[in-house]
């Protein structure tokens, strides 16, 4: 039986999954998981079909069955980690990264900057 703090912990981590993941959640994957997240990284949208192709490519000690492929893609769309498109053979999946933040350092670097070229003194003759 989970507790009321077990069942608000999922449902925040379901809420995290909707907004995207981040690359560096990719360690915490299951191994077949991160085989094809990695897959999908390099083209970020592919065909089914085309990510068929690509597993069968892979070494025979890495390689999923289809219906291992399969189970593997449905959890990865259910975690959110990946967006399923399209039906029969145009069906195409696409890795669901969320935005990263922008840095307000750029902001205070360029400031400074400014601030800085605006009171320097002219240089005085030695």
């Amino acid at each position: 039986m989970s507790s009321v703090f077990d069942r608000l912990q999922h449902q925040l981590d379901i809420q995290k999954r909707e907004h995207g993941i981040s690359a560096l959640e990719l360690a915490d994957l299951p191994s077949n998981l991160r085989r094809i997240m990695r897959l999908m990284l390099r083209e970020v949208v592919i065909k089914y079909n085309d990510l068929v192709k690509a597993v069968d490519a892979m070494p025979e000690a890495n390689r999923l069955s289809h219906s291992e492929l399969d189970a593997a893609l449905g959890t990865l769309v259910e975690q959110n980690w990946l967006l399923r498109t399209g039906t029969g053979e145009f069906v195409s999946f696409r890795v669901n990264l969320r935005r990263k933040a922008g840095s307000a350092l750029n902001k205070d670097i360029w400031a400074a900057l400014e601030t800085r070229i605006g009171t320097k003194k002219p240089d005085t003759p030695k």
